[in-house]
């Protein structure tokens, strides 16, 4: 078996490594463009800002660990120029000598990764403007906030935006964000980003949204930007963070299937339509695990995975990739948010039916020191409770929820499983009730009937006239503090004593600070004979909203 293998980092150099583990025989071939084979791209960011010191430490492998452990041919700096498909053969140009050559192949794997887009804005090729794909990249923007830049604008506030935000403010870089949506971290729904945005703010971060870059001009101190509401930044620093795309340009000249958005199309073996072709990484199509839909997720863990089951299934094991479902953590400032499965906004694009319910607990037992709080959004399918997605936004403990939910998702569990889910406990740790626990009560209240619910945009969408009845039943020190507006106050521990004060012939909208009184409340009302729903999350999910 001779097996070549197109691009190294997370993809490649994984499935270069495990067909080594499954035949000693095969001759293994990798192939990179750079001078790196194998690096830590997520950890980019973190040199810039010198929380990892050592760039030695961003080399996950080297070419020659690879060939004295694995008895690999890593081929640095050769660029694979095309593939003869009927021939079975590749062309590679080494591209320190120029010198072109061909290499035969009985199985192929390609690994090519995806390219920071540069949208063709006029300027956008000057000097000051950069991108962060590599080590290379990452070394000339390191060189210049090691010079001393003082500003820097970031265009996109996606996940790798945001990272170089926080590092260069580490490294007293006064920095802008441009981005073009209304929000920051577009995977997520709006209102989960509202306290990383705060965030950023406190931190002296200038947030620009629903604005976006039009041209650029190099100027005296760095390059001036001119944006789509008029104004124009300066800055010595431009990084540009505004997505990715599948470097598909091999595939494409070579007759192999790419879906609308580019991604090399793949069957559940990591096949492309030729059966002797695969492709793996950021560069491919999958499925998308709840909306079963074609999508792209850049993503370093499926490209781990990915890499493994290609070799597997070339060395004959029954294999099957089994989607994605863009499982993905960024932490900013000490805040986090992660996600996983389907966002509230790509199921109303799609049409699919949804439930949604919000929780604010803590990430481990309140009475022990240090509890920070999260928030946390659930979306589970509104008739069996399947569960669709989640989100999370907070400090400590965010990301072991959201794994906890991935693992949900994948196994196909309904939010009654989350009721019963069983999670390790210690007050330092979690709660009896871990948040997990939490929100499968909350939601499963709701589809048995228990807990009616309403959500704060659902409530704000319907014309006034038409909105329930806002009942606070928190204390009048907490609805002094701030509250819905048009609200009344009567405490949860009150409310027996005065259910004469709420009409009997208005649906009434209880809530508290976030969720629990106003369940309690609800249950009281519900009852009673009243027309009743508790605004899930209660008051601190307004403020996501309203902050």
């Amino acid at each position: 078996m001779k097996l070549l293998i197109v691009g190294g980092v997370a993809g490649g150099a994984s499935a270069a490594t495990r067909a080594r583990r499954m035949s000693e025989e095969a001759q293994i071939i990798l192939f990179e463009r750079g001078p790196d084979v194998s690096f830590a791209n997520c950890g980019l960011p973190y040199h810039i800002g010198n929380t990892i010191a050592d760039r030695n430490k961003l080399l996950v492998t080297t070419p020659a660990k690879l060939r004295a452990r694995f008895n690999l041919d890593v081929r640095t700096q050769s660029s694979v120029e095309a593939i003869d498909r009927a021939r079975k053969t590749i062309r590679v140009r080494e591209l320190a000598t120029g010198r072109e050559y061909e290499e035969s192949y009985d199985k192929l794997i390609l690994a090519p990764g995806a390219a920071p887009l540069k949208p063709p804005l006029p300027g956008i090729d000057l000097p000051g403007i950069h991108t962060l794909r590599n080590l290379q990249d990452m070394d000339h923007i390191k060189a210049i906030v090691d010079q001393g830049a003082k500003q820097a604008i970031v265009i996109g506030a996606g996940f790798i935006g945001l990272e170089m935000v926080e590092n260069l403010v580490h490294r007293g870089v006064q920095t802008t964000v441009v981005e073009l949506q209304d929000q920051l971290l577009p995977p997520l729904d709006r209102e989960m980003t509202t306290p990383i945005a705060q965030e950023l703010k406190a931190k002296g971060v200038t947030l620009l949204l629903s604005d976006s870059a039009e041209s650029f001009t190099a100027v005296d101190g760095g390059v001036r930007v001119q944006l789509k509401s008029g104004k124009e930044l300066t800055a010595p620093l431009v990084i540009m963070g505004i997505g990715v795309r599948p470097e598909n340009k091999l595939a494409v000249e070579a007759g192999l299937d790419v879906g609308p958005r580019g991604g090399i199309r793949v069957n559940d073996q990591l096949q492309t339509n030729d059966p002797d072709i695969y492709a793996v990484g950021d560069a491919i199509e999958v499925q998308d695990v709840v909306s079963h839909q074609p999508t792209q997720v850049p993503l370093a863990g499926p490209a781990n995975r990915q890499g493994r089951l290609a070799a597997d299934h070339i060395f004959g094991r029954p294999v099957k990739f089994r989607g994605t479902q863009g499982t993905a953590i960024v932490g900013c400032f000490g805040k986090v948010a992660a996600l996983t499965g389907a966002s509230e906004k790509t199921l109303r694009r799609s049409g699919q039916p949804f439930r949604m319910v919000y929780v604010h607990p803590a990430q481990h037992a309140g009475y022990y020191p240090g509890a920070q709080g999260m928030a946390i959004k659930l979306l589970f399918e509104p008739e069996q409770g399947k569960i669709l997605g989640a989100q999370a936004v907070g400090g400590e403990g965010v990301d072991k929820r959201i794994d906890v939910i991935a693992v949900a998702i994948q196994a196909g569990l309904t939010v009654f499983d989350l009721e019963e889910v069983e999670l390790c406990y210690s007050p330092q740790f979690g709660s009896a009730k871990d948040p997990v626990n939490m929100v499968g009560f909350v939601a499963a209240n709701w589809l048995r009937g228990d807990h009616p619910q309403i959500d704060v945009a659902a409530l704000y969408a319907m014309p006034e006239e038409q909105r329930p009845l806002l009942l606070d039943v928190r204390t009048p020190e907490e609805f002094a503090a701030g509250k819905f507006p048009g609200a009344i106050n009567i405490p949860v521990d009150d409310l027996r004593s005065r259910l004469s004060e709420l009409p009997r012939d208005r649906e009434i909208a209880a809530y508290c600070q976030v969720g629990q009184r106003g369940y309690i409340a609800t249950r009281i009302l519900q009852q009673a004979g009243f027309q009743v729903k508790n605004v899930s999350g209660g008051y601190k999910t307004y403020m996501l909203w309203h902050p």
